[in-house]
């Protein structure tokens, strides 16, 4: 196996983790649990045992883990909604591609392949611009 196939293989697993985990830091069941989680730290005899300082740590902590999750939740909500109106504008727009409505369920591989492909129709736009340019400096009748 080529070192080639094997970071293709290896950025394929990641992205199926990293999918994974995104799933389950978002879902609804992991925040119950992480809260069940806090409160059960919260509420055990060496909590109160501590210095206040520890305690106001403790409590920063936990409201700090509880947060990621409700980070990580309303981010895939503005994510998934970006997408879609992003998805309907390419659509409704006959001459787009459609190769980059749902992009976001594409590999970093297909991205950077795909972001390629519009770098060079950029640089091939501003030529053509340039050429016109110099095309109606030259005719200024048009």
């Amino acid at each position: 196996m080529s070192f080639k196939e094997f970071y293709r293989h290896t950025e394929r697993g990641f992205e199926k983790l990293t999918s994974l985990a995104n799933a389950i830091l978002s879902n609804s069941i992991t925040f119950i649990i992480a809260l069940c989680t806090v409160i059960f730290w919260l509420c055990n005899k060496r909590f109160y045992a501590q210095d206040i300082h520890y305690c106001i740590g403790d409590v920063i902590l936990g409201v700090t883990f509880l947060s990621m999750f409700i980070i990580q939740k309303s981010f895939n909500r503005f994510s998934a909604s970006l997408h879609l109106k992003v998805n309907e504008l390419v659509a409704s727009h006959k001459t787009a591609s459609n190769t980059v409505i749902s992009a976001e369920e594409k590999t970093d591989q297909e991205i950077t392949i795909l972001a390629q492909v519009y770098t060079d129709l950029a640089e091939l736009a501003k030529v053509e611009a340039e050429e016109l340019n110099q095309e109606q400096k030259h005719n200024p009748e048009n």
